[in-house]
């Protein structure tokens, strides 16, 4: 369990009636953050700046979020409240918050619906949605997979 980890916190909220949600990993102050983005198409924020050869490896906070490219907006309001925490690099004009972001693609409202029955406690549901785009000729394809699968 990640809130095992001492000085760890995490803030999750969940929108059922859109069938998204976002959780936020707040970790200890001075923690080095690295990223390994794979796949194409990805929806991610800030993953750069922790990439492997990037100079600034010090994260704020950690933001993973459904809504696809909309809900990588979610990171804004994150690095809002780091800053107010104090947290960011101090630049000498201003502490700027480093927020690596990853958002799946969850629009699929028929799909979550059709999918939700077939869910039980122990059920895992591993989407075409969040494939590799390369697998599919459009976003429409990647969706009717995904009501189908």
């Amino acid at each position: 369990m990640l809130t095992a980890v001492e000085g760890i916190a995490v803030g999750h909220v969940t929108y059922s009636d859109d069938g998204t949600g976002c959780t936020v990993v707040i970790p200890p102050l001075g923690t080095t953050g690295a990223v390994d983005v794979r796949g194409g198409g990805a929806g991610t924020r800030e993953t750069e700046a922790v990439a492997p050869l990037a100079g600034e490896r010090d994260i704020s906070a950690i933001l993973l979020a459904g809504g696809s490219a909309f809900g990588l907006a979610a990171a804004s309001g994150v690095a809002r409240w780091c800053e107010r925490d104090g947290r960011g690099v101090d630049t000498g004009a201003a502490r700027v918050p480093i927020v690596p972001a990853a958002v799946i693609y969850d629009l699929a409202r028929e799909a979550l619906q059709a999918a939700g029955p077939r869910a039980g406690p122990a059920t895992v549901l591993l989407s075409p949605a969040a494939a590799s785009f390369d697998m599919f000729v459009d976003y429409a394809a990647r969706g009717r997979a995904f009501k189908d699968a």
